[in-house]
């Protein structure tokens, strides 16, 4: 025994010893992303575009912020301060260069239901001063920012803690019907609570299962109390942001800067409110007065952590989805790498750290990111810029939003969630894929209209395990066959037809979501390595691009051929492959453009 740890001592001394700062570089490279783009930044190339771009994030970073801080049902201010810190934090640790986090619709809506338990809606509104708490907030605002602060650290911590056990790796069954669904059913909820605004309703806060419906039936039983004033300048709202933003989705090409319509949208109807005494004259409901400023830290209240248990875990779970695939999404657009298990450590230290600063939960929100894109944005720094922006409102412009209508303020909040809810046309591409996706699509839809975004996703994923217990024990050994020595006759482009060296690969097992990642790499490095002597890399990735994936026996890769440098003319190889059960439509849409 004595002999055997002394062997296990050396073992870990020889390993102690082998750590060198080489390792720790590495280590902090990988762990700080900032460290890796931010020394090979281009002032030059990038900073116009990303300033540009961070100046619309900005614009939409305060009304996203004051908008998702009333859903979360604290004062306005704290969501400012959620499009601060939580930004700053992500771009240290996070890999998604084009993903704008701050406030959250859904995690906002989840933090709501622990507020509203465990400190029910009091007679106090936005409107009223009191000098006993900090900031000049009633003890009653305090209270309620406890919860949702409490709700914040405790949700970073499960993801932190998801990172340690490397929970990232376990993502592949968070598929795309599912993530679609889910947050579709969450943007529906998003709509409904802001129904209220849109009508100006006085509406008692509800929630709980079937609370979607119950909503609805009071709107509907209370349909005569219906703000006529609200309704036709939500109405105005609504139709001046569809209309501005897609003709500057369709002009983007021609014109340099596009027009910040959310801003303008919400000086003028400030200023109206203001010189037309709206608030009195019509009973309009405005934000209400935000004091200017940020306070000291201050630990969330650790007393009540037991008590926001699942709301935490709904904060956690929900806000990594969106945001990986948000993540997910732009590294496959912009071609770069991200870390799905970093991404567990950007955004746990992104709720726990601002969890001190008074932030509601946070996470990288569709429209936001949308709008980097739309705007030209290139890295991280576009989103440092909106923070600067930001820090500049709470200290100096913050006071005069009090005048800013909730009407219009949920009309940009609905709009901006255009890009959720046009996700109902995925529903004609599951039906002709796979009616088993079209099916986990409508009924985790269902889940998460009913009852809520964790449920829904906890569904999701339970229907996908199900499917993956039924249908994978039948897949088997995928099967190459490579023809180097034979030659099919296949039709190009041109006229007639060419005699070309044809690659057959037969796949013998049903082609899922948990092997389309492996298929996929296995067929990319057969090409490159067995053609790497006769093709350059550019054939070789054209060819990879214009691979046909059919279930026919069957493929061509239509590439018209293309001449080197030395003036030779290179024909790609192509790759037939016969697949017998085609089954997942998160291959098909994942992977197929990548052919």
């Amino acid at each position: 025994m004595t002999e055997v740890k002394r062997k296990k001592n050396s073992v870990v001394w020889r390993k102690i010893n082998s750590f060198h700062c080489a390792d720790i570089k590495q280590w902090c490279r990988r762990r700080l992303p900032i460290l890796e783009w931010a020394p090979r930044y281009n002032l030059k190339e990038n900073l116009i575009p990303d300033t540009v771009s961070g100046i619309m994030l900005a614009v939409q970073q305060v009304t996203h912020g004051l908008a998702f801080a009333i859903l979360s049902s604290v004062h306005p201010v704290f969501g400012l301060y959620g499009s601060l810190f939580p930004v700053i934090i992500y771009a240290i640790f996070g890999m998604g260069r084009h993903v704008a986090t701050g406030t959250f619709a859904l995690t906002s809506l989840i933090s709501a239901n622990a507020v509203e338990r465990l400190v029910p809606q009091a007679s106090q509104n936005f409107t009223t001063y009191s000098n006993s708490g900090v900031l000049g907030l009633s003890e009653f605002e305090m209270q309620r920012i406890g919860v949702a602060t409490a709700v914040t650290f405790l949700g970073g911590i499960i993801q932190v803690a998801m990172f340690v056990l490397h929970l990232g790796s376990a993502t592949f069954l968070l598929t795309e019907p599912v993530i679609s669904a889910m947050t579709t059913g969450a943007a529906t909820h998003v709509v409904t609570s802001q129904v209220k605004f849109l009508l100006g309703l006085k509406m008692p806060y509800i929630s709980g299962p079937l609370g979607f419906f119950y909503i609805y039936a009071y709107v509907f039983e209370n349909i005569k109390s219906v703000q006529l004033e609200a309704l036709l300048l939500s109405l105005l709202s609504i139709v001046v942001l569809v209309l501005v933003k897609e003709l500057n989705e369709q002009f983007k090409s021609k014109i340099k800067v596009v027009l910040p319509v959310d801003l303008v949208l919400i000086i003028a109807a400030s200023f109206a409110c203001y010189f037309a005494n709206m608030e009195y004259t019509y009973g309009l409901d405005v934000v209400g007065r935000i004091p200017y400023g940020i306070p000291s830290p201050r630990a969330p209240p650790m007393n009540i952590l037991s008590k926001v248990v699942i709301e935490a875990f709904g904060v956690a779970l929900v806000g990594y989805v969106v945001s990986l695939a948000l993540a997910q999404g732009s590294a496959k657009k912009f071609k770069y790498a991200v870390d799905d298990n970093q991404e567990f450590l950007a955004h746990g230290l992104s709720n726990v750290i601002a969890s001190f600063f008074f932030c509601i939960p946070n996470a990288a929100a569709t429209g936001r990111t949308a709008g980097l894109y739309s705007t030209g944005s290139k890295t991280q720094v576009a989103s440092l810029i909106s923070c600067i922006l930001v820090l500049i409102v709470i200290y100096t412009v913050a006071p005069l939003l009090y005048w800013l209508p909730m009407c219009v303020l949920a009309s940009t909040i609905v709009v901006g969630l255009k890009g959720m809810l046009i996700q109902f046309r995925d529903l004609k591409k599951y039906w002709n894929v796979d009616k088993i996706d079209w099916s986990i699509w409508v009924s985790t839809y269902i889940f998460t209209v009913c009852f809520a975004a964790n449920v829904g996703l906890l569904f999701g994923v339970v229907c996908t395990i199900a499917v993956v217990i039924v249908r994978f024990p039948r897949a088997k050994t995928l099967s190459l066959k490579n023809m180097k020595e034979l030659q099919y006759r296949v039709k190009t482009e041109v006229e007639g037809e060419n005699s070309q060296q044809v690659k057959m690969i037969s796949i013998n097992n049903p082609l899922i979501f948990l092997n389309a990642k492996k298929f996929h790499a296995d067929l990319m490095n057969t090409i490159q390595k067995d053609n790497a002597n006769n093709q350059s890399p550019d054939d070789i990735n054209k060819c990879e691009q214009n691979t046909l994936l059919n279930s026919t026996f069957n493929g061509t890769c239509n590439e018209e051929e293309s001449e080197s440098q030395s003036g030779e003319v290179t024909w790609p190889r192509h790759v037939a492959i016969s697949v017998k059960h085609l089954l997942s439509s998160y291959y098909m849409q994942g992977y197929k453009n990548n052919f």
